[in-house]
């Protein structure tokens, strides 16, 4: 793409800005009707000529006139055919202006209200594509703002949204949309993220205060109900005149702001608009039909404490403010009193904010989309698996060292015990309960957390290795390297690299230990305290030196075979010393690593071995691709 727009079609104003794909590009502001912000309004003349912005508030001869549209979308099906009236309009004044040329690669990224689902925004766009726009992506308007925020240099505080808790308020003209940032993520509310509340409501209450104070009330109110083109005139007035206070309300102090109407309808009648501090406060606190009986400034307060209330995280530190009506001082003092802790700042043209912040989605989209093919490319390759195959000895080694001692004790352990009390009738059937006990300790929460805290400290020259081929790839793209640094997740839960402690101990190096456990046992009872005691049957056998007795009529191997077989009573089993067997485990714990690791580089099982280097593999790669579809927002 070579352009992208940025459409903010709001339910009173619009304004579009364009960005190219240069990277030290800002987007320009295109004026649609000689006005940079213009009115969301169309007329169709007798002739069949389309009118929109200003010229078809004003224009006298139309037979259809339309405001305030957008609104309706969710309600009145109506409301679709007026936006394709007013967006075909708009794209035929930017082919007619220059602003826009046929055929050009380029795109438009226009806003919806943050609580559009994604069946209404496929809606929503299909009304582009039928009215012929060039491609077209529907974005939150909350995200736009947000990155209008980061991307505004003279604010300088990107690092702030990427570091500290932010809210975003975006005041439209009909919806207040609440985004709350938290380490650069934009995070779910559950409740007031949209709220239907923006500056039309101060624009029918001002013109019901005039409508009210002209002494034909009940006969403007008739031609209101009768002509929708003139009641649409006259709130483009009352708005038009609200904008010229607000901007300049210490002027105004001292001067007349009016605006009178002449209404040609069954007779001439006029309607006069005035604004004045007075009026500006009824704006504000007076109770609407449309808001419930309640004023703008209780549902937007209580907007914000149902945000203050929902919040998971921290309390925002920071306020951003964006939309035409956030100019007002009032909004400020409101945010201040929900969150007296937070800074409330507001750009220098907040009500250009989110176009601006549509059009650098684009390029932003644009540029991630390679970012994210390049990560996709180098989850592909071979790097990663080769870097963790290089490094998958380490593990196993280390994994070992810290694994043996916790499983002859919380393994080896019960059952010598249980043997020794009589639950295990021979020593022929501890192996089984070993492997049993052995495999259950290594599915326990203290094995698991061992196994991570190894696992953790292996990976981090891991990870070193792999941001040598990630970095490039962020600096290529404008991202903060660090959004891909493996190194800045390790102790938090977005990596979750799992391994089944098992795979770290196939069934030959259980076998070893458990051999070398039953060696233990049986060197205790032929003697390992100077005297053995064994009995088989009531026809036991008491041998000191009868055990070399025996030793030489069936041979070593034979008598052990017998030992292992034999029945012994708990008595003589009680005989066997337990710190004995205590001491002789702690003893072996250093020849069993040794065994291991001899055991690794010469039979190592190669099937398991590449099963770990790929599952490691396979969740970093995951985790590059999370970490990668979160950078949204990147400062550049």
């Amino acid at each position: 793409m070579n352009r992208f727009f940025g459409f903010d079609l709001g339910d009173a104003e619009c304004a579009i800005s364009f960005l190219t794909d240069r990277e030290d590009g800002v987007p320009v502001m295109i004026p649609v009707g000689d006005a940079k912000s213009f009115i969301s309004a169309y007329a169709l003349l007798q002739d069949g000529t389309l009118l929109i912005g200003e010229k078809a508030c004003y224009v006298q001869n139309a037979v259809k006139r339309k405001l305030r549209f957008k609104s309706r979308f969710l309600t009145d099906p109506a409301s679709a055919s007026d936006i394709r009236h007013f967006s075909s309009g708009v794209l035929c004044e930017l082919y007619q202006s220059g602003a826009l040329t046929r055929g050009e690669d380029c795109c438009f990224y226009i806003g919806c209200p943050a609580g559009w689902d994604k069946h209404v925004r496929e809606e929503y766009r299909e009304i582009f594509e039928k009215a012929l726009y060039p491609p077209v992506r529907i974005i939150s308007e909350s995200r736009a703002a947000l990155i209008s925020a980061c991307q505004s240099r003279h604010l300088q505080i990107g690092q702030d949204i990427l570091s500290k808790p932010v809210l975003v308020v975006d005041i439209g003209s009909s919806t207040t949309d609440f985004a709350y940032v938290y380490g650069g993520k934009e995070v779910e509310m559950r409740t007031a993220g949209e709220v239907s509340l923006g500056g039309g409501v101060m624009d029918e209450i001002l013109l019901e205060e005039a409508v009210r104070a002209s002494g034909h009330a009940d006969e403007i109110r008739r031609v209101f109900d009768e002509s929708e083109p003139w009641k649409n005139y006259c709130e483009f007035a009352a708005r038009k005149l609200k904008e010229r206070y607000f901007s300049e309300p210490e002027y105004w102090k001292d001067n007349p702001c009016r605006e009178t109407i002449l209404i040609q309808y069954d007779r001439p009648l006029r309607l006069t608009i005035r604004m004045n501090e007075e009026i500006a406060g009824k704006l504000l606190g007076r109770p609407s039909e449309r808001l419930g009986r309640h004023s703008f400034r209780d549902v937007f307060i209580k907007s914000l404490q149902d945000v203050r209330d929902n919040l998971s995280g921290d309390m925002p530190e920071l306020l951003f403010l964006t939309g035409g009506v956030s100019k007002l001082a009032e909004i400020r003092t409101w945010c201040r009193e929900i969150f007296p802790d937070a800074v409330v700042i507001m750009g220098a043209e907040p009500e250009f904010s989110v176009s601006r912040g549509l059009a650098w989605s684009g390029r932003i989209d644009a540029e991630l989309r390679l970012f994210r093919e390049e990560i996709e490319e180098l989850k592909n390759s071979a790097t990663i698996d080769a870097i963790v195959e290089n490094h998958i000895d380490g593990l196993y080694r280390s994994a070992v060292d810290a694994m043996v001692e916790p499983i002859l004790q919380n393994a080896a352990a019960p059952v010598f015990e249980r043997w020794r009390s009589g639950g295990i009738e021979s020593l022929s059937d501890t192996d089984g309960e070993l492997e049993k006990e052995i495999a259950s300790y290594l599915e326990s929460d203290e094995a698991r957390a061992i196994l991570k805290q190894t696992i953790s400290k292996w990976l981090k020259p891991v990870a070193d290795e792999i941001e040598e081929y990630t970095i490039p790839i962020c600096v290529r793209h404008h991202v903060p390297y660090t959004a891909l640094s493996l190194n800045s997740y390790l102790n938090v839960s977005d990596v979750n690299i799992g391994l089944d402690a098992r795979n770290m101990f196939a069934v030959e190096e259980i076998t070893l230990m458990i051999d070398s456990i039953i060696s233990i046992l049986v060197g205790l009872i032929c003697g390992g305290s100077g005297i053995a005691m064994i009995s088989s049957g009531p026809e036991g056998i008491i041998a000191g030196a009868a055990v070399s007795l025996l030793v030489l009529i069936l041979g070593k191997k034979r008598m052990q075979k017998a030992l292992m077989d034999a029945r012994i009573p708990k008595t003589v089993r009680k005989l066997v010393p337990k710190n004995g067997f205590t001491s002789r485990i702690g003893s072996i714990s250093e020849d069993v690593r040794e065994s291991f690791f001899r055991n690794l580089e010469e039979k190592k099982n190669e099937e398991i071995t590449s099963r770990m280097a790929d599952e490691i593999a396979s969740q970093i790669e995951a985790c590059l691709v999370r970490m990668a579809e979160v950078v949204e927002i990147p400062l550049g």
